[in-house]
């Protein structure tokens, strides 16, 4: 077991009580658990409870106490404070039956050969020349923020990969901060609350749609809008909407595709 699961492990142990739906802890605990397991001082504390939010899956001894359906996460309360709550689920990923809608690549070459691959860069890229967050959303949408860090009160630290503002045909403006992953990675609650939480205290008069963004394969991007709600104090993320899409030369979107999309569009 590694030294961040040993941590983690000691400090909810130590706060933890059966049937707790909502276990706080704070900084100083996690160097307090440091040196109660006779480590060596760890520079970076707060490393610990962000690997566990964002990277690392909490150890098995700690699951096994949530009930039936449930996970534990990490969630930021505040400038140095945590808690482990209880999520249903905790992470969520694209679905892999969806039909792709085909989308004319509109990437610059010199663009798709300096940005190629599936990296997070690179797919923030592409989904930012081929419009496809307003293709999904039916907004008219303009990025204004990449990779911003601050600190949200009731949070703490955040980090946000990219945030567009929209607004509709009547004028009503919308906020999505986005998160982009790689194939096979996991969207997790802790990420989508966080978005949330930052745009209700620095956007409070705009509608907030948190999007996911994920390539499937390096032409193919899956998007979602994802929802937080909570039933019990167990925390609920939901999917909204998703859709796929493949980005290809304009040659290869038939006409008969061109025209069958027609048909098909509502009135």
């Amino acid at each position: 077991m590694s030294k961040y699961e040993q941590i983690i492990e000691w400090i909810f142990f130590n706060n933890y009580r059966e049937a707790d739906v909502v276990v706080p802890f704070t900084r100083d605990e996690l160097a307090l658990a440091s040196s109660e397991l006779g480590f060596a001082r760890i520079k970076n504390l707060g490393d610990i409870p962000y690997s566990f939010r964002f990277r690392r899956n909490l150890p098995e001894a700690i699951q096994t106490t949530a009930p039936q359906n449930s996970e534990w996460i990490i969630v930021g309360t505040g400038i140095g404070k945590y808690a482990f709550r209880l999520a249903s689920p905790g992470k969520i990923k694209p679905s892999s039956h969806s039909y792709p809608v085909k989308v004319p690549d509109a990437t610059p070459e010199i663009v798709r050969l300096y940005a190629s691959g599936t990296d997070e860069q690179a797919l923030l890229t592409r989904v930012r020349y081929n419009r496809l967050v307003d293709i999904f959303t039916g907004l008219t949408c303009y990025s204004v923020q990449n990779h911003l860090r601050t600190t949200v009160s009731r949070i703490g630290q955040v980090e946000i990969d990219e945030i567009y503002v929209g607004v509709n045909k009547r004028g009503t403006h919308f906020i999505l901060p986005c998160q982009a992953k790689s194939p096979g990675d996991q969207f997790g609650i802790a990420q989508v609350m966080q978005d949330i939480a930052l745009c209700q205290e620095r956007y409070p008069t705009a509608v907030c749609k948190p999007i996911a963004l994920q390539f499937t394969n390096e032409n193919k991007v899956a998007i979602l809008e994802l929802a937080v709600r909570e039933e019990n104090n167990i925390l609920k993320l939901n999917v909204v909407q998703e859709k796929h899409y493949h980005l290809v030369p304009r040659s290869e979107i038939s006409e008969s595709e061109l025209k069958m999309l027609i048909k098909n569009e509502p009135e």
